[in-house]
C-alpha cells in the first residue's frame, strides 16, 4: 500500500467584520495511506479530456479533522490539487475520495 502525506485545505467561514462572513482557507499536514489509485478521462465539450481520480485516501485524524471534516475542500498530492469529493468517518481515521481538479481558493491565494 503507498503512503500518502501531504497537505489537505479546509475552509471555514470567519466573521473578518461585524456582519461581514468571508470563507478562510487554512492548510494542514496529514499522513496516511493510499488505498485506492484510479483515474479516469472523460469526454467534454471542450479540445481536451478531464482527468479525474477516484482516489481513496486513509489518513489519521487530529481533532481538527474530525471537528471540520466537513469543511475539508481539496488535497494537494502530486504537484495538483484534487476536490474531495466524500469522506468517510472510521475513527481514528478518515477515508477521503478525491475526485476532479480543484479550481477553487488555496491557502497560496
Amino acid at each position: 500500500m503507498a503512503k500518502f502525506y501531504g497537505a489537505i485545505g479546509f475552509e471555514v467561514t470567519e466573521e473578518t467584520r461585524p456582519s461581514v462572513w468571508t470563507p478562510v482557507i487554512t492548510e494542514r499536514q496529514y499522513a496516511g495511506d493510499v488505498v485506492k489509485h484510479y483515474r479516469r478521462l472523460e469526454s467534454g465539450a471542450g479540445i481536451n479530456d478531464d482527468l479525474n481520480l477516484q482516489n481513496e485516501l486513509s489518513i489519521l485524524a487530529d481533532p481538527y479533522a474530525m471537528n471540520h471534516f466537513q469543511d475539508m475542500r481539496y488535497v494537494k498530492w502530486h504537484g495538483a490539487y484534487w476536490k474531495v469529493t466524500g469522506v468517510e468517518v472510521s475513527f481514528p481515521r478518515l477515508s477521503l475520495t478525491i475526485g476532479g481538479v480543484y479550481n477553487g481558493p488555496t491557502a497560496e491565494t
